[in-house]
């Protein structure tokens, strides 16, 4: 008990550290790039809920081998804590994503683990419930998409979804609650389906016992250093508690022979959850590949690359997102 407490304690911890880490130079990240438009999608008890589009730039939306590229939702990380849609961070990444053609819909949910000062074997109830209510908000956000989908110019059958550390585990578990059609994927439309999915450094949390997909997920991207010590990895398990990272994941989609692609970057921690501009073209590999042609193929790798920022770069770029 004392061992998971411990475990329990490092995962609740993810707090502002468990952030998308990358490096960027002050120049780049002062970037002016600015969403094409911002709608409400929301209205909670607490708040309101808003999304940013982003659309491809013109000379960048012709179709790839005849079929339209997809939309990406983007949803940032901070560990349930902190975190913004906007974030002047992600921009470089967005940018990227919209001159290969991509429209990016960056978007907000609430932080449940915001005020947690105190952690023990109980705060996975809190986790739990902060992990549903971002997962809600992504729900909600996709139905606001398909319901203005003509207005929007948005495929609603050719949705992707994506996030960075706490943002990788919304996607990831909505996926997992969208395959198990769970009461939280009731605002969407039945039959409703996410064309892929993009994970930096992410995990699903599970109260019943190993990963077991109703249905067949969609195409998943895990991206994850094999040093994480702050978003699992592998696995944290205790009866039927469980907390699967990327490794386990991957486990599972092989096991039943589902579609993924899972790279692992060696040597690296959690700044692979924030590199997203470094990684793009795995990412632009994986959609034109896995999504747009179809061809189902599964990738795993290690990965030793050294575009991926660590050391002094992940400590600028926290300072950059957060001023911590």
């Amino acid at each position: 008990m004392e061992n998971l407490t411990k475990k329990i304690k490092a995962l609740i911890l993810m707090l502002p550290a468990m952030l998308g880490l990358a490096s960027r130079s002050a120049a780049e990240d002062k970037t002016h790039f600015c969403p094409d438009g911002t709608y409400k999608f929301a209205e909670r008890d607490t708040c309101d809920l808003f999304l940013d589009i982003y659309n491809p730039s013109a000379d960048s939306r012709t179709a790839f081998c005849g079929k339209e590229k997809p939309t990406v939702i983007f949803m940032f990380g901070g560990g349930f804590i902190s975190g913004e849609r906007d974030t002047p961070y992600y921009r470089k990444w967005f940018r990227a994503m919209a001159e290969n053609g991509y429209r990016v819909v960056s978007i907000d949910y609430r932080l449940g683990l915001k005020g947690v000062d105190k952690v023990g074997i109980m705060q996975v109830n809190l986790l739990d419930r902060a992990i549903h209510m971002a997962v809600e908000d992504l729900f909600s956000a996709t139905a606001f998409l398909v319901d203005n989908s003509e207005s929007l110019g948005i495929d609603p059958d050719n949705i992707v979804i994506s996030g960075s550390s706490a943002g990788a585990i919304s996607v990831l578990q909505a996926e997992y609650e969208l395959c198990n059609r769970t009461q939280y994927a009731n605002v969407l439309p039945s039959g409703f389906r996410y064309r892929g999915v993009i994970s930096f450094s992410g995990a699903i949390l599970s109260r019943d016992g190993a990963l077991d997909f109703a249905r067949k997920p969609a195409p998943m991207l895990l991206m994850h250093g094999t040093e994480d010590n702050l978003v699992v990895y592998k696995q944290i398990k205790f009866f039927r508690l469980g907390f699967f990272g990327s490794d386990k994941i991957a486990e599972r989609l092989a096991k039943y022979g589902y579609e993924y692609n899972i790279l692992r970057f060696t040597g690296h921690g959690h700044e692979v959850a924030g590199s997203m501009y470094e990684t793009l073209r795995y990412q632009l590999d994986f959609i034109e590949e896995n999504i747009i042609r179809g061809t189902g193929r599964t990738v795993d790798a290690f990965i030793d690359d050294p575009a991926i920022p660590s050391g002094e770069g992940t400590s600028q770029s926290r300072k950059e997102m957060y001023g911590k």
